[in-house]
C-alpha cells in the first residue's frame, strides 16, 4: 500500500476520537437553563382529605428537588419568608401576587394547586405560575379515591410538572436582559434627566467565607454613573453629596447540582436626602443565581438584586 495512503489512514484514525471528545466537551459546555421553583401547599378543603394538600406539596417538592435542571426553595425558608409578610404557604399565590412573592423568595416559578374528590376519584390539580411573566399552566392527575396511592399520584404530578416547566421555561421566565441592554434602555428612558450628587455604600458578606469587592455597591454606582450621575467616594463625599445611598447585602450557598452551584442573595437599600434627612427610597430584593462556583454564583445573585433595586430607585432620584 502506498506510504502516503497509510499515513492518511493513521491520521484519520487518530483524529476521530479527538473530534468525538471535542464534541462531548462542546455539548457539556452548552448552557443549561436552571430554574428556581417554589412549591406552595395545595388546598384540600374536603373533610375526608383535609390533610392531603400539604403532604402532596411536600412530596412534589421532594421529587422536583431531585431534578438537575431545577432549584427548589426550601419549604422551611419559604414559610419563614412569607411569615415575615404575614402570609401563609397556601392561598397566597395567583398571577396578581406572584411578582411580589417572587421578589421575597427569589423564585422564578411557583407551583400551587388543589386536591379534591370527584365521585370515586381523587383529583390533584396543579398550577404553574411564572413570577416574572404571570403566565399560568396547569396539570391534572387522577386516581381512585379508595385505595389509591397519594405518593404515586404526587410522583406522577412532579414528573409532569418538571417536563412542563422545562418545555415552557421561556414563557415562564422573563428574557434575561444583558447589562449593556439595561444601560441602553435606561439611558433612553432618562435622557435629559438630571441626577443629584450621590455616595453609595453597601457593605456585603457571603455567609461562611470572606467577601472581597462589594458587588452591589459597584453595580449601583456603575448604573448611576452611566446615566450621568456624579458618584463620590465616601471619603470625598462629606458636604458635597445630595443623596446618601446605603444598605447591606449578603449571599449564601443554596445547593449543588452536578457541576452547578446555586446561591441566594438579598440586598437592602435606602436613599436619604442629606438636606432634609428624609428617606427618599427604601426597598429590598432577593435573587438566586447559578454558576460553576459558589463565589461567582453569590456575586451574580447580589448584582442581579442590586440592578433591580437601582432601576426601582431611579425615579425618586431624578431632580424635578
Amino acid at each position: 500500500m502506498n506510504r502516503t495512503i497509510i499515513t492518511l489512514l493513521i491520521t484519520l484514525t487518530l483524529s476521530i476520537p479527538a473530534l468525538a471528545v471535542e464534541q462531548k466537551v462542546a455539548v457539556a459546555a452548552a448552557p443549561v437553563q436552571v430554574l428556581t421553583v417554589a412549591v406552595f401547599d395545595f388546598e384540600s378543603k374536603d373533610e375526608a382529605i383535609r390533610d392531603l394538600g400539604p403532604k402532596v406539596a411536600s412530596l412534589i417538592n421532594a421529587q422536583l428537588s431531585a431534578d438537575p435542571n431545577l432549584i427548589t426553595v426550601e419549604r422551611a425558608e419559604l414559610e419563614k419568608l412569607l411569615g415575615e409578610q404575614e402570609l401563609g404557604l397556601s392561598g397566597t399565590v395567583n398571577p396578581e401576587t406572584a411578582a411580589k412573592v417572587g421578589h421575597l423568595t427569589g423564585a422564578k416559578v411557583f407551583v400551587t394547586g388543589r386536591v379534591f374528590n370527584v365521585g370515586h376519584e381523587t383529583m390533584v390539580v396543579a398550577k404553574v405560575i411564572g413570577t416574572e411573566t404571570s403566565r399560568v399552566y396547569g396539570e391534572v392527575v387522577r386516581g381512585p379515591a379508595e385505595g389509591g396511592s397519594i405518593a404515586d399520584m404526587s410522583a406522577e404530578m412532579a414528573g409532569r410538572l418538571a417536563k412542563l416547566i422545562q418545555a415552557r421555561g421561556e414563557t415562564l421566565v422573563a428574557k434575561v436582559e444583558k447589562r449593556d441592554d439595561l444601560i441602553a434602555r435606561l439611558t433612553k428612558e432618562y435622557d435629559g434627566k438630571k441626577f443629584p450628587v450621590v455616595s453609595v455604600v453597601v457593605p456585603e458578606r457571603h455567609i461562611g467565607s470572606p467577601t472581597i469587592d462589594p458587588a452591589a455597591q459597584t453595580e449601583i454606582s456603575f448604573i448611576l454613573e452611566k446615566l450621568g450621575a456624579t458618584v463620590l467616594d465616601l471619603k470625598d463625599a462629606d458636604g458635597k453629596r445630595d443623596v446618601e445611598i446605603r444598605g447591606e447585602a449578603f449571599s449564601e450557598f443554596g445547593m449543588r447540582k452536578g457541576n452547578l452551584v446555586s446561591c441566594k442573595a438579598r440586598v437592602e437599600l435606602k436613599a436619604i436626602s442629606k438636606d432634609t434627612g428624609r428617606v427618599l427610597f427604601i426597598d429590598r430584593e432577593t435573587s438566586i443565581a447559578v454558576d460553576l462556583s459558589e463565589h461567582l454564583a453569590g456575586k451574580t445573585a447580589i448584582q442581579q438584586a442590586a440592578a433591580k433595586l437601582a432601576e426601582r430607585m431611579l425615579p425618586v432620584l431624578v431632580i424635578k
